[in-house]
Order: structure tokens, then sequence, then C-alpha cells
């Protein structure tokens, strides 16, 4: 790696170097301007061989690195840019880099609340106003799902930190059924992100609450530390937490479950490809196309959502329970709809 940066340091050098046409560029001139910028960079001596500058040369020459640098040699002895505007920092990017400069500065900003990024903030700036400025007018090559006005954002980076650094925070709360927001001490372990939402799970500075409790970000008025506390982690590990739920309720022991579900021969390929759990396997083929799966999870709300969300074309059969709850909540979507004439 050093090797390598010390390679790029003397082409920035060459590169200056012969952007300078009021002066005439010896090789042994070469040579001790790289030693020079060397010394800069390293603070220390570093031996520039003859036959190191000259390989330098060659490979800005080639297209090896992308440069194709139009070096020559003139009255024998001295190197210039056979055009006086060329310099490696300024080579056209092309079409296909375009494209993935502008992929990556959308994937790179969605994790803009996060300060672990703040220090490519001007870079993705200067990504995003070259990408701007040169990219044609092709649509976006890949689109991903992102809510703007979603609300709570703004705690991303305190709560990271706060995880980080193993300190009690102090959160001002109000859930969708509370009529007031209230303020407690919370010992955060991770954040998690689920359907575009993203949630603290931790645990209340409570002897009475002993359970880990999820909070919705959008849900939070107000965050502040509480160095008054000391903080308590628990070895918390969120894969094993979350193993066997799908979503972010994971449940008591009783609530977890095998639950068997029927899919219909036009949905089956979707769940075999995306399957809606790790735990998932298929225990039967049947002849019309259709699949049984398997899985042990949680029943929790996210799990009648997703069901729900495959409409008629999935059958819970197993556990009754879960059953009863499903077919319940479709008498009631068809109840909103009133009597459909076939």
């Amino acid at each position: 790696m050093a090797q390598n940066k010390n390679a790029l340091i003397r082409y920035k050098t060459i590169d200056k170097c012969l952007q300078n046409n009021n002066r005439h560029w010896t090789l042994d001139l070469l040579i001790e301007a790289c030693s020079d910028a060397l010394y800069e960079y390293e603070g220390r001596d570093i031996n520039v061989s003859k036959r190191t500058v000259q390989l330098d040369i060659q490979m800005m020459r080639s297209d090896k690195l992308g440069y194709n640098a139009p070096i020559e040699v003139y009255d024998k002895k001295y190197y210039r840019y056979a055009d006086p505007d060329y310099s490696i920092t300024d080579i056209p990017i092309t079409e296909n880099d375009m494209n993935v400069l502008s992929e990556t500065v959308e994937m790179l900003k969605q994790f803009k609340d996060f300060s672990l990024f703040s220090e490519l903030g001007g870079i993705i700036q200067r990504l995003e106003d070259k990408v701007y400025t040169e990219k044609t007018r092709q649509s976006p090559i890949i689109h991903l799902d992102k809510n703007e006005k979603l609300k709570g954002l703004e705690h991303l980076d305190i709560l990271y930190q706060a995880i980080l650094k193993k300190i009690v925070l102090n959160v001002t709360y109000q859930s969708f059924t509370a009529r007031n927001p209230r303020t407690f001490p919370f010992h955060p372990f991770i954040l998690k992100e689920f359907n575009n939402r993203w949630f603290l799970v931790g645990k209340p500075n409570d002897k009475k609450t002993q359970s880990i409790q999820t909070l919705a970000l959008d849900r939070i008025n107000s965050i502040d530390f509480d160095t008054s506390v000391p903080f308590t982690s628990e070895n918390f590990n969120g894969d094993e937490y979350y193993r066997n739920t799908i979503g972010v309720t994971v449940l008591n022991d009783k609530q977890l479950q095998e639950v068997y579900l029927r899919i219909d021969s036009s949905n089956s390929p979707y769940v075999i490809t995306k399957p809606f759990h790790h735990s998932q396997e298929i225990i039967d083929k049947e002849e019309d196309g259709s699949v049984v799966i398997k899985l042990y999870v949680h029943l929790n709300l996210e799990l009648e959502r997703l069901i729900l969300g495959f409409g008629e074309t999935i059958e819970v059969i197993g556990p009754e329970k879960l059953r009863k709850r499903i077919r319940k909540k479709l008498r009631r979507a068809n109840e909103l709809y009133g009597k459909v004439e076939e």
C-alpha cells in the first residue's frame, strides 16, 4: 500500500512539473522534485532512482491507469506535455464512470445523518457537483427506497454516538397510543432499520422493567445524555435477539411457533426466491404449482401484515390462532368494501 501511495505522489509531482511550461524539465530535475515531494509527505528521505521515474513516465503514458498522458521528449533531454493544457487530474470521465459515480453518491447519501460518514460529506458533495455538471440525461440505473420526510432521522447521529460511547440517554418519547410524552433513562444497545423506518433497541433504566424495548425514532421528541447513570449493555447481541423475528417486534417464547402457509402457483416463485425468513422450509409442492412452507417465527404484527399483503394468494394453515386472526381481519376488510358482486 505504501508503494502504491508513493507512486501516486510521484505521478502527481511529475504532472505538476510538466504543467509548468516556464521551466525545462530534465530527468534529473523530475527525480529531484519527486524526492522532495516524498520527503514532504513522509518526513524522511526516500531514494528515487532514475529507473523509477522512467517507469513512472512510461506508466503515465499508457492507458493502464487511464492517464494516456501525452508526455514527449524534446531537444533529446527535456520532458513536457504535447498538450500544454493536459493534466492527469482533468481526465474526462466516461459515461460508465458517470453512472457508477451517480449511483454511488445516491447510496452514500442514505447515511448522511451519521457522523461516521461526516468526513465524506465534502467528498460526496464534490462528487455530486461533478456528476451533475458532466452527466448525461440518462435516468438512474439503481433506485433506492427512501423517505425524505421521515421524522426522527435527525436523532440518528446522537444515538449512534451514545451506543458507541456507551452513554445512557434521557429520552422523551410518545407512542401512538399515549396521550402525552414521557421522559425516562434508556440504555441504547443498537439501531435497527426495517421497512424504511429506524428504531432504537435497548432497555429502560427501570428495575421493574427487565425486558428489551424498541423505540421508533419518529416517536422520539428529544434526547439528552445522562452521564450520572452507569451504562449496562448486558452483552446484547442483535443478530441473536432478532433471529426468530420478522420485523422489529420480538415477543415471548409462547408466541414463537411453527407457521404453515400455502402460497398459490402465481406467487410461489416469489416466495421461494425471496424467503419470508431464514427459517423458511418448503415442505410440500402441490400439483397445481402451489407450495406449502414452514416458518419458525414470532406471531407478531409484522408477520400478519406480510401475510395480508399477499391477499387471496396465501392461506394460513396453522397455527389455528394465527389463522383466526387473519380470517378476522379479512372479514373486517370485506365489510369495509361491502358485498362485492361477482
